[in-house]
């Protein structure tokens, strides 16, 4: 089956590193223009400059903001839709863990992250939602976890946004399947990204999912026939044991 995201219009939130970071550029390489953003500007105009210097066949178009932000969500979207006249996908990415037990969790941590994982992935599908159902087409991906399954001691703060995640989506796509609008959930086991305290590349790290693992995951969920949708996609390392 084949990779077709020529042309499409795709927005992705957390994208100045790691698995956004990744399939901007792998996207990008297969004809798609991406609306990428995230709150470090350096970093993803660091992403337009290395598209440009490559096999890219699309375009990065670089849009900075704060998930947590409605007006910045809100100008994300209109960029996309300002520089192509649609939007075919909007991939919820941006996120981040914090690992403690919940009577080491500051009020101040709960917030932020939960705007950050939560509301964030809230804000920039409301704000693309009118020019979806007014197309009768497109598809929003949330970048979740498999912890949106499963529980761990430590876990309360990141799971419970991840459980919130997997309950927008389910209510979101009885919402907008009349309107053709595909969702699908993609659930991630151990990823060597940034997200880990060791850090990218750390030898623990070594069996674990690449960025450009989850990319190609990306890649192929986006790329299905019209009547086709995905709406959940598990994904792990082998050496995980799930």
């Amino acid at each position: 089956m084949g990779t077709n995201v020529e042309n499409k219009t795709v927005i992705i939130s957390g994208a100045s590193r790691g698995i956004g970071r990744a399939t901007a550029m792998l996207l990008a390489q297969h004809g798609a223009n991406v609306i990428v953003t995230a709150r470090n500007a350096d970093d993803l105009n660091e992403l337009q400059v290395e598209a440009t210097q490559g096999s890219v066949r699309g375009k990065i178009i670089v849009a900075p903001g704060d998930v947590s932000n409605e007006s910045a969500m809100a100008a994300v979207v209109k960029t996309a839709y300002d520089q192509f006249g649609r939007i075919d996908v909007v991939i919820n990415n941006a996120g981040y863990g914090i690992f403690k037990n919940v009577d080491e969790i500051s009020v101040e941590e709960w917030d932020s992250l939960m705007a950050t994982n939560v509301k964030g992935t809230f804000l920039l599908t409301k704000a693309a939602l009118p020019i979806l159902k007014a197309q009768g087409s497109g598809h929003i991906v949330v970048v979740a976890s498999d912890v949106a399954k499963r529980t761990f001691a430590g876990g309360s703060l990141y799971t419970a946004s991840k459980y919130a995640q997997e309950a927008f989506m389910g209510a979101l796509r009885k919402e907008v399947r009349p309107f053709g609008i595909k969702v699908t959930g993609i659930y991630s086991g151990l990823v060597d990204s940034h997200f880990h305290a060791k850090g990218h590349g750390h030898e623990t790290s070594t069996h674990y999912l690449q960025s450009e693992d989850m990319a190609e995951s990306m890649l192929f969920i986006i790329s299905r026939p019209a009547h086709v949708v995905i709406d959940e996609f598990m994904v792990h390392p082998l050496a995980q044991d799930y």
